[in-house]
């Protein structure tokens, strides 16, 4: 009797072995390239506060007159894949949220990760809590400073990043690093989320390209000067149609003395608010006088000084105390990395991934 069981437990273990390997390692495959099972949906979502831009090409360049003959925004075609960027500049209120919750937020694995980017993106070591809070903090000083010894802006000074009347403002006087600092937090906080919820991550958040910028300014249109139709910085009924400085010492002929809330403006047929006017924005790019034409290429192009020395970093859209030459979709500027000024702020982009071609 023991023989005969011990003759059908073998038997049972060959048939176990063989219809194991016929079903390709137990997968159900059946020998089958199926690709492995149980991977997440994947949802590509559109974040709170997003819009999304389609891919296409458009001739990036200066479409006005280059009266400084700067020659750095020569004309060529290049193709953009479809991303998502903030209808808005970031305001007050949002890097608010980024503040509290880098400095005395629930998550200490967040601030200490963000600490450390900030050194790594710096290539020095931050020595202190003071220095590390020093360069998340928005720098009000910006508002003296940028105006010399001969202008009253202490209520701005001491205002403009605290008070709640400010929180839909934008966010001014941070520099390249600290904005970066915000699309890494900004990264980790959403994907927390989409963890707790068994989802997969979405690409990180960061600065836009400088293409995908004036791309996204253009609002559809190929060779137009400005955001909107027209060659006029006002509407049929006399609007103004951006934040800047119409004439000179005039900075109150377009409703506002400096910024303005974030969506004070129409928008551009994209759905973009303040793309010119109102606060320039940080790009990714380093900054080069021939970088987009000498050196890019012609398919998401960014630069990025190969020698690591540039410190310059490509600003776009002018601000509220500018004039309308720096309004152009196609002017490009610049400032140095670690500079903090009173009308400069930024705006997240997040790549569109797992869909290529023209999105209907």
């Amino acid at each position: 009797m023991s023989e005969r069981v011990s003759i059908l437990a073998g038997v049972l273990a060959i048939v176990l072995i063989i219809t194991s390997g016929c079903g390709g390692g137990g997968t159900g495959a059946r020998g089958e390239l199926t690709g492995v099972k149980g991977r997440p949906k994947w949802d590509n979502p559109l974040p709170f506060g997003m819009l999304t831009i389609p891919p296409g090409s458009f001739h990036m360049g200066n479409n006005e007159q280059d009266v400084n003959y700067s020659q750095n925004a020569r004309i060529r075609q290049i193709t953009i894949s479809a991303f998502n960027i903030d209808d808005t500049e970031i305001s007050n209120n949002e890097y608010r949220q980024f503040v509290d919750e880098v400095v005395a937020g629930s998550e200490k694995a967040f601030a200490d990760s963000v600490f450390s980017f900030m050194e790594r993106y710096y290539g020095k070591k931050i020595n202190n809590q003071e220095e590390y809070l020093r360069l998340v903090y928005p720098d009000t000083q910006v508002w003296n400073r940028d105006f010399g010894n001969f202008v009253y802006n202490e209520p701005l000074v001491e205002n403009y990043y605290w008070h709640p009347a400010f929180d839909d403002y934008p966010l001014v006087g941070v520099n390249w690093y600290a904005a970066q600092a915000f699309c890494y937090w900004r990264t980790m906080f959403y994907n927390s989320y989409r963890a707790s919820r068994e989802l997969p991550p979405v690409p990180r958040f960061r600065l836009p390209t400088e293409a995908e910028w004036e791309y996204a300014a253009r609002g559809g249109y190929e060779h137009n000067i400005y955001p909107w139709l027209g060659p006029y910085t006002r509407n049929s009924k006399g609007c103004p149609l951006a934040n800047f400085k119409p004439g000179r010492g005039d900075y109150i002929a377009d409703g506002f003395e400096y910024t303005a809330p974030v969506k004070s403006y129409f928008p551009n047929d994209y759905g973009l608010y303040h793309m010119v006017g109102n606060v320039a924005e940080w790009c990714e790019d380093d900054f080069e006088e021939t970088g987009p034409i000498a050196y890019t290429h012609d398919l998401n192009p960014v630069y990025r000084d190969p020698r690591k020395q540039n410190r310059r970093r490509v600003v776009r859209g002018g601000g509220w105390n500018d004039v309308a030459y720096f309004l152009s979709v196609g002017t490009r500027d610049y400032e140095y990395a670690d500079t903090t000024k009173s009308h400069i702020g930024f705006r997240c982009a997040l790549s569109v991934i797992g869909r290529s071609g023209a999105m209907r």
